[in-house]
């Protein structure tokens, strides 16, 4: 069920008012309602799918439990790493069996043996990677007695598979989703307008913005050889709106639609595109995943701590399994390393933290060294974006050659003006919204209903126009 289909706008309303008028004042009954409506929307997608889902969350309940009760160190980590290594096992058979399975083949070959290595035809859940890494930190924190387990299954259930963040996040702590599962929720208008905001915004970004720019990015992708040097440059750039407007508006909406049912999640985006360097383009980029990474990989490792080298290589290491963690296949270990490299020099020169506020806050416009510096960031996230949009590294680098002749100076092909000219209107609005959460909530500001009526109406008409079959967001695959 994708959130920009009819069948979602059938669904979120019945769950909505069964939530409020029915269940009422009864916090049982609205985590029970939401639980069974999480598992009616995940088994929309493949019904077969939801018996990991509910092992994975049995395996996580129990071996919880089991950590805090264990009167011995050796069997908390006992039932630690009994969690850790059945949740990881299972993400590894899904979603890297065949990848290593195909490279060590390979590699080997390249040594003259014969092989008689088999894949396996098998689909990848969907979401497993974002719950299992729900799982995996709750256990973890239970472990380091950062939290107590939970006791009602009912409520920890619906902590790893709330519907709106079950799919594609963000990334949710024990810590921040479950206080909120244990407390009474009572309506608020307030928090309903604003939700109801947030989701057309969101889906203003996906329909609007998104599956326009992936028209044109997905036909230059597919035919590279065939485009000038300025085409391929406009359909990476484009690539790069692409995924942020499809993962940020599913973020929108997921948030949103949590906000209805009067539950906080946490914020994932926070405009990285006006990033001043790649340490900051990082701290507002798929937020929850890398602060899991910083919490439960790179602190662990040592983090900041230690020698020069040894941060250079936890650095290096949290990239690479970045990369890893967004698909079995060597483009996303390049876009990982990649963008490990861009961040070198700021950690050298000890710059990474030097932008930390919000650019030109006090300003209508950056200055022209701000400007200079979100272009030249921007170029680069773009460069390293190709290779997590191409099928392979010999096309990523094939794709980057071509741009590199005369025809880069020369007008794109097919320029798409509709396209183009909704682009500037939403780095526009993305830029004066900046200091806020979204668009929508300068909106309560403007003194006249009519206008901000006008605005939603608008809002609403493009996206009836420019919509068309729904399209899967992009981070469904991971």
């Amino acid at each position: 069920m994708l959130f920009n289909s009819i069948g979602f706008f059938i669904f979120l309303p019945i769950v909505y008012l069964f939530y409020w008028f029915v269940t009422k004042t009864s916090l049982k009954h609205k985590n029970i309602l939401l639980l069974v409506a999480s598992y009616f929307f995940y088994g929309c997608w493949d019904w077969r799918f939801l018996f990991l889902l509910i092992f994975s969350t049995s395996l996580d309940y129990f071996t919880g439990i089991k950590i805090a009760e264990s009167l011995t160190k050796k069997n908390k980590k006992f039932w630690l790493w009994l969690s850790i290594g059945i949740n990881l096992g299972f993400l590894g058979v899904f979603k890297y069996y065949n990848f290593f399975i195909a490279s060590f083949a390979n590699a080997i070959g390249y040594l003259g043996v014969n092989s008689s290595f088999s894949t396996i035809n098998i689909l990848l859940p969907v979401g497993i990677s974002f719950y299992t890494f729900h799982g995996l930190s709750y256990v973890i924190d239970i472990y380091y007695n950062k939290i107590k387990p939970e006791k009602n299954v009912v409520d920890y259930s619906l902590f790893v598979s709330f519907f709106p963040l079950l799919v594609a996040g963000p990334i949710e702590r024990a810590t921040h989703l479950l206080p909120q599962l244990k407390q009474n929720r009572a309506f608020d208008y307030t928090k309903t307008v604003d939700g109801l905001q947030q989701i057309l915004w969101g889906l203003f970004k996906k329909v609007v913005i998104a599956d326009n720019c992936a028209a044109y990015a997905n036909t230059l992708f597919n035919e590279q050889g065939y485009h000038s040097g300025s085409s391929l440059v406009l359909g990476a750039v484009f690539f790069s709106f692409q995924i942020y407007c499809d993962f940020s508006g599913y973020s929108d909406i997921a948030l949103g639609t949590a906000r209805l049912f009067g539950i906080e999640l946490l914020k994932n985006f926070s405009f990285p595109y006006f990033s001043r360097d790649i340490a900051e383009f990082w701290r507002r980029w798929h937020i929850s995943l890398s602060s899991w990474f910083k919490d439960y990989l790179y602190i662990p490792l040592g983090g900041s701590k230690g020698s020069q080298f040894k941060v250079i290589k936890n650095t290096f290491i949290i990239f690479l399994v970045s990369g890893l963690w967004h698909g079995a296949n060597w483009t996303f270990l390049i876009w990982g390393l990649l963008n490990a490299i861009y961040f070198l020099p700021l950690l050298l020169f000890n710059l990474n933290r030097k932008n930390i506020d919000i650019v030109a806050k006090n300003s209508y416009l950056p200055s022209l060294i701000d400007f200079f510096k979100i272009t030249v960031t921007f170029s680069l996230v773009t460069i390293a974006w190709i290779f997590f949009r191409a099928n392979s590294v010999a096309f990523a680098l094939q794709y980057i050659k071509n741009i590199f002749n005369a025809s880069l100076f020369s007008m794109p092909q097919n320029f798409p003006y509709t396209t183009f000219c909704l682009l500037l209107i939403f780095v526009v609005l993305e830029w004066i919204s900046r200091t806020s959460v979204h668009p929508f909530q300068k909106i309560k500001h403007i003194k006249y209903l009519s206008v901000r009526w006008s605005i939603y109406y608008v809002a609403v008409i493009s996206i009836l126009m420019f919509s068309g079959k729904p399209q899967q967001f992009i981070y469904f695959q991971f």
